[in-house]
């Protein structure tokens, strides 16, 4: 039977509370429902103003699992709406936006396991406000990465830009520099491109993807998530893999220290590190960068 929570002054109907969500671990869609409640005064920051793009699993992670970027018909009518002009369709289709913790819970229990927002924030889609480097680690471990992110860190600030990292919910990272909305989606997705390009020149062992394939000896920086309509996993989004891992900021001090295992971001811990150390990259909601000319790493 479905059950009323009076969240943010609405009442939202939730339902299937006791369904497993997470076989190996036991996770239910309750625990889930009560992890973005928890988390929420921290995640929706990220959100808001931002499409996203839904990842969901109605039936948990061994019943099929699809993405969603069209608010669904149903949706209450509080739910705030922006049009979109697909070049797949003819027409406009309504995005998804969450503005609070309401709106949030909602698509929580529309089976929503994971939340991808755009790089450009509302009123102006075409100009993002954030340039993302994601680092796979291919064959390599984790410690690699965590290298390679240190010396990126380096090379953008040699540019006057300051990054901010988390674990991408998998054994990679991922930085986020926040811009000044006044680039395309192109143009920052060639500075990127360019940026990747010349590490791979100096380093060698931080490399441009080829083709679709990640594997390999060295750390491969994915640039393409910075075109236009492409979107990335936000902070604190649960990620539909085993153990219910949590796309988590972290503090460059934790990275220099090493000895992380990003396993350790999950479900589960999130809430008592967030009550702990807060949010590491909530200072990246109040700067903005101007992107300068490409060039070589000095």
């Amino acid at each position: 039977m479905p059950t009323v929570w009076r969240v943010a002054g609405r009442a939202v109907e939730v339902k299937n509370l006791d369904k497993v969500f997470f076989p190996d671990s036991g996770i239910t869609k309750g625990d889930l429902l009560a992890y973005y409640r928890a988390v929420a005064g921290f995640l929706l920051p990220h959100l808001r103003g931002r499409p996203l793009t839904l990842y969901q699993c109605p039936d948990g992670l061994e019943g099929g699992c699809f993405y969603r970027r069209k608010l669904p018909a149903h949706a209450p009518a509080w739910f705030p709406r922006v049009f979109f002009n697909p070049k797949s369709r003819t027409g406009r289709v309504p995005l998804i936006l969450a503005e609070d913790e309401a709106q949030l819970v909602w698509l929580a229990n529309q089976a929503a396991v994971e939340f991808h927002g755009w790089n450009a924030r509302l009123p102006d889609l075409g100009r993002p406000d954030r340039l993302v480097l994601d680092l796979d680690p291919g064959e390599v471990g984790f410690e690699r990465v965590v290298e390679a992110a240190l010396l990126i860190r380096q090379e953008l600030e040699a540019r006057g830009l300051r990054a901010w990292a988390k674990t991408s919910g998998g054994r990679g990272l991922h930085l986020w520099v926040p811009l000044v909305p006044e680039k395309t989606h192109a143009e920052v997705r060639a500075w990127a491109r360019a940026f990747a390009q010349a590490l791979e020149a100096r380093h060698g062992w931080i490399r441009v993807p080829k083709g679709r394939s990640h594997a390999g000896d060295g750390v491969q920086i994915d640039y393409a998530q910075n075109g236009y309509g492409r979107n990335t996993a936000a902070p604190y989004t649960v990620r539909a893999r085993p153990g219910a891992p949590v796309s988590t900021p972290l503090a460059w001090e934790e990275l220099e220290r090493g000895g992380l295992s990003p396993e350790a971001f999950t479900l589960r811990t999130l809430p008592s590190r967030l009550a702990t150390v807060g949010d590491p990259m909530a200072e990246l909601l109040s700067h903005a960068y101007r992107l300068p000319p490409p060039r070589r790493p000095a």
